[in-house]
């Protein structure tokens, strides 16, 4: 009897034409299910999921990061997955390492997330200002779960069915990385850290620049301080 957990990658899309077909052969190659969850794409990444023969839930439109990723984690508990593991349509996320998430939530995590800055590596580390405000969201973190998590911001995940219900019922909307792990501690579930090494995106721009990561370091640091009080 084959005792062996099933695992689905989630890989959330939007506008990632020039990166989709790599990032999916990269899971395959890897051995793992996936789905892509095409976010309302306003370019032509669904056309080429199509014509690639990829896996594709298709979402007709644009919910942001949080709705595509929950979209996953609902497929996944739909089809019975054990673990559902979030890599991000850009590239940046190496399946190489899905094994040190997946060890680690059959070791008991409910919720892992794949971290930069856990140890020191030489995998891509986020521009200067971007660390600045990792650093600031850890410490936020901190403060209300008494739990360090090195890099709150990453979408590099796994989760066991006990967290894929809790976000199947509730998931922030935008920017969800750090307030989802509020979530999950607040509501008493086991959340640890690995180690990973990252890239640079391979196509496509971040939501985040400019005046836009003011507006993201409030409205995160507030729902940060929601989620931590409103178990």
């Amino acid at each position: 009897m084959n005792n062996s957990p099933r695992i689905l990658v989630i890989i959330p899309a939007y506008n990632e034409r020039e990166s989709i077909v790599s990032t999916v052969d990269s899971v395959v190659r890897a051995g793992y299910d996936y789905v892509v969850v095409n976010d309302g794409s306003t370019d032509d990444t669904l056309d080429i999921c199509r014509k690639n023969n990829i896996n594709v839930l298709n979402l007709p439109q644009n919910l942001g990061i949080g709705g595509a990723v929950q979209a996953g984690h609902k497929y996944a508990q739909q089809y019975g997955y054990d673990i559902d593991v979030q890599v991000d349509g850009d590239g940046q996320h190496d399946p190489a390492y899905i094994y040190k998430l997946v060890d680690r939530i059959i070791a008991g995590a409910d919720l892992v997330v794949g971290s930069r800055f856990l140890e020191q590596t030489e995998g891509f580390q986020s521009s200067f200002l971007r660390r600045v405000g990792i650093t600031w969201l850890s410490g936020v973190i901190k403060l209300v779960t008494h739990q360090r998590i090195t890099d709150p911001t990453s979408g590099f995940r796994a989760c066991n069915v006990r967290a894929i219900d809790l976000f199947c019922k509730k998931y922030p909307a935008d920017y969800p990385e750090p307030d989802s792990i509020v979530s999950a501690l607040s509501r008493g579930l086991n959340v640890a850290e690995v180690s990973v090494v990252m890239k640079e995106r391979q196509g496509g721009s971040s939501s985040i620049s400019g005046f836009s990561s003011v507006y993201y370091m409030i409205k995160v640091t507030l729902a940060i301080i929601i989620s931590a009080f409103s178990n």
